[in-house]
């Protein structure tokens, strides 16, 4: 009897002891989350820790892009109508081009840092001086360009390019059409016209072709009109590609860009040189 009960007890001890070494298995990611507040984040940890699932963040990105956008064609304006219709200041920097290839190199310099490099494009200040650096040497360069051309021809070419702009922009926000995913007729795009630059860099100095010059800026027009839409949707964030809202500088550079192109090749199309 009393060895029974020890056998008993035995088997008990073992059955408890053999359920005390069974571990049990890990909760799931969805039952470990479940029931946790978000964290709250500081200004620096907002720009990379949110992504595009809060639409609040993505108002926000735009605004502020938009905002940047602004202030930058209100200086490019303000410089190209100084240089356009100040007759002492156009002449000056007409008879100095050094200072032309000087702005270029600035411009050449702040856009590949901005453009490969994401420490300096990401830290405030040095990103927003950066920016205002490059707007300042893009906007001289396109002041000086329109020196050469008629007060009519670039105010004219103003319009069209705002006209454009905006209805470009409006599509972009509109249309169902997912700009984002035709990166490939983009880059056959720019090979057509590097290739087209290279030759005409040849043939116009000798004369061959006086209309090729034309025909290249209207194909330079419809390219940065697409990247225009391209831009805008990666800004908007809801196609196949989008943005991080972290690059606000970035997507600023890139639609700044593409509009100061556009002006640059409709004034080649409908401008009419100074006599």
């Amino acid at each position: 009897m009393t060895q029974g009960k020890l056998s008993l007890a035995n088997k008990a001890s073992d059955s408890t002891s053999g359920e005390a070494f069974v571990a049990p298995a890990p909760p799931t990611y969805e039952e470990a989350v479940a029931g946790v507040s978000a964290p709250c984040y500081n200004d620096v940890e907002t720009l990379t820790e949110f992504t595009w699932d809060d639409a609040n963040i993505r108002r926000v990105f735009i605004r502020k892009v938009y905002s940047i956008l602004m202030i930058q064609l209100l200086v490019t304006v303000a410089i190209v109508a100084f240089f356009t219709f100040c007759d002492p200041v156009k002449d000056y920097i007409q008879t100095n081009p050094g200072w032309y290839w000087a702005s270029y190199a600035v411009f050449f310099v702040t856009y590949l840092t901005l453009s490969c490099c994401s420490g300096p494009r990401r830290q405030f200040p040095w990103n927003l001086i950066l920016l205002a650096i490059f707007t300042l040497s893009l906007s001289y360069m396109t002041g000086m360009l329109s020196s050469f051309y008629n007060t009519k021809s670039v105010v004219m070419c103003l319009g069209i390019t705002a006209a454009v702009c905006l209805v470009v922009t409006v599509f972009s926000f509109q249309t169902k059409l997912d700009v984002t995913s035709c990166q490939g007729v983009l880059f056959i795009f720019c090979m057509v016209m590097l290739i087209s630059g290279l030759v005409l860099a040849i043939v116009l100095p000798f004369q061959y072709v006086p209309w090729l010059d034309s025909v290249y800026a209207a194909l330079g027009a419809i390219l940065f009109t697409m990247f225009l839409a391209f831009d805008t949707q990666l800004l908007m964030g809801n196609k196949r590609y989008a943005m991080s809202p972290e690059e606000y500088v970035f997507a600023t550079l890139n639609i700044y860009l593409d509009i100061v192109y556009i002006f640059s090749f409709f004034l080649q199309i409908f401008g009419t040189k100074r006599d």
